[in-house]
């Protein structure tokens, strides 16, 4: 393993997946990580909402903050390829939605301290797309009801 810095911040996101690491997405993302959603059109600023979409994203995809999960309409979420480099990686992954097998990919983009200072999702096919949006909505409402 290069000394390059997405090299840990990767082992970390994983481990976190994994429900391993210390101090969750706060250990993880940088204050002014960018979240760019394959739902939302405007860049989303910010650790506090780029946390907030990952962990709906988590239960939309069929994953969860603390790992693999599988539900009735949602498959298991699991990464299948990993390129990375200096501060850049992309993990293409699969998953279930609606009964329709989807991939997309996460292009995260780190500091010099391994910190995710970008984090963009890609999805396709077009129907796993409108699948995300309307799981991705009644999931942020939700969560935004168990906040008030």
């Amino acid at each position: 393993m290069s000394d390059d810095p997405i090299n840990l911040c990767l082992e970390r996101w994983h481990r976190h997946l994994q429900g391993e690491l210390d101090g969750g997405f706060d250990a993880l993302l940088h204050d002014d990580c960018v979240f760019f959603s394959p739902i939302v059109f405007t860049p989303q600023r910010g650790a506090a909402i780029t946390s907030l979409y990952l962990q709906a994203a988590f239960g939309t995809l069929g994953g969860e903050p603390s790992g693999e999960a599988e539900t009735p309409e949602s498959g298991t979420f699991r990464y299948v390829k990993e390129i990375a480099t200096g501060h850049h990686a992309v993990l293409e992954f699969e998953t279930t939605i609606e009964g329709k097998v989807a991939n997309g990919v996460d292009i995260i983009t780190c500091d010099d301290d391994a910190r995710i200072t970008e984090f963009k999702v890609m999805i396709r096919p077009l129907q796993a797309v409108n699948a995300v949006h309307a799981q991705m909505k009644a999931m942020l409402e939700s969560m935004a009801d168990d906040r008030s």
